[in-house]
């Protein structure tokens, strides 16, 4: 087993707790006065019994559920932003056994549309569109009535899902599928609705293609330089990148049941997957989230309101997040993913500042069960299992 860096971590627990003082709320600590330069917030004070008991509990858990069954890929657990655990096991490659490092990218498949919906909900804020706008608004020859943004955003349009109807109206599989070309299949062939607009909840890849495209619409930019602009470079998000052809070469590969995964026609879109990132950038994206440097407080109930009551239950879906809506009001944030061998799990637990971070490119279905680690956390809760078998999560 590969766990020797994760060893290290409480050693150097007591080299923060004399600067850690101050508190359980986060301090932003301001350094310019110009409010385009974001400032991250300092992780906040976690006294050392809690953080030992945490860090325990996290390793017990990361070596019986993930590493023992194979898992090859990054996990970092934080608290108020305060990383407890992480680790990287297994290789970037596994024919050529380079190992892994922090800086290492995953493909995040799903858990990209966190980056959509909020690059969408950015685009609010600075009044370039509307959630109520209609797709004709963007482009005229959309052939379905009354698709607006916010329903893309939270999975109510009722549109085909294109993972399945391009080829079965004829794409060509050796000719890579753009999403301009998703908007022309839908605006030619008029493939059938699954259900009315605004009528129910369903999951579709479709809704963040299209909405790829209106981010480029409304923003008068590609879709890879906003989300550059207006989310990893003030975030120091190093390692994340929108993934593009020029890419393929030094991207990281995925495998699926004992082999390599090779490109396909449905690899070169953006907006529902496709972009890279780590576990240590993907902390940086949560952190903002908690502040009102990047979105308003308003923007962001928005992004964590529950839009599908159709069905009894804690799950539901918000504009790009999963979640789970507990009676007594707490709500755990999340999404995961699932594109090819890649797999993903990206937990935001916002009543107790708490972040799990579960990043893999060898398939393996015990990431999911990931969200047990929630319960070390909150004991009294219980994360329930509401993906769905798929080629993208």
């Amino acid at each position: 087993m590969n766990v020797s860096r994760f060893l290290l971590i409480p050693i150097s627990f007591s080299l923060f707790l004399v600067a850690c003082k101050s508190g359980a709320t986060k301090k932003i600590k301001k350094v310019s006065e110009d409010p385009s330069v974001y400032v991250a917030p300092e992780p906040g004070y976690i006294p050392k019994h809690e953080f030992d008991a945490y860090y325990n509990a996290i390793k017990d858990y990361y070596i019986n559920n993930l590493v023992d069954k194979g898992f090859n890929g990054g996990i970092l657990v934080a608290k108020k932003g305060r990383v407890i655990f992480e680790d990287y096991h297994g290789y970037f490659n596994l024919k050529k056994k380079d190992s892994l490092t922090p800086h290492s990218a995953f493909h995040l498949a799903s858990v990209s549309k966190t980056f959509t919906a909020m690059a969408t909900l950015k685009l609010v804020e600075m009044g370039k569109l509307s959630l109520d706008d209609d797709m004709k608004k963007f482009f005229p020859g959309f052939p379905y009535d009354n698709v607006t943004v916010k329903l893309l955003l939270s999975h109510r349009s009722g549109l085909p899902n294109y993972i399945y109807f391009m080829e079965k109206l004829g794409w060509n599989r050796k000719q890579y599928c753009s999403n301009e070309d998703v908007l022309s299949y839908l605006i030619q062939f008029k493939p059938p609705i699954n259900s009315q607009a605004g009528t129910r909840f369903e999951y579709c890849n479709t809704n963040y293609a299209l909405l790829g495209l209106i981010i480029e619409k409304a923003s008068g930019m590609s879709y890879a330089d906003f989300l550059q602009q207006t989310f990893f470079t003030p975030l120091h998000m190093k390692d994340t990148y929108v993934f593009n052809m020029s890419d393929s070469a030094s991207a990281m590969p995925s495998y699926y049941r004992g082999r390599q995964e090779g490109l396909t026609y449905l690899d070169t879109g953006f907006g529902d997957k496709n972009i890279y990132s780590t576990p240590e950038d993907l902390l940086k994206w949560d952190q903002c989230l908690y502040t009102n440097e990047i979105f308003s407080k308003k923007t962001l109930e928005e992004a964590y309101t529950p839009y599908s009551n159709e069905k009894p239950g804690i799950r539901n879906y918000g504009y790009g997040w999963r979640m789970n809506v507990y009676p007594d009001g707490r709500k755990i944030i999340y999404h995961n993913g699932w594109w090819h061998g890649n797999n993903t799990v990206f937990i935001r637990m916002i009543q107790d500042s708490a972040t799990i971070i579960v990043l893999g490119n060898k398939y393996n279905p015990y990431i999911y069960r990931a969200k047990k680690m929630a319960e070390i956390f909150e004991p009294s809760s219980v994360m329930e299992d509401d993906e769905k078998q798929g080629n993208s999560k």
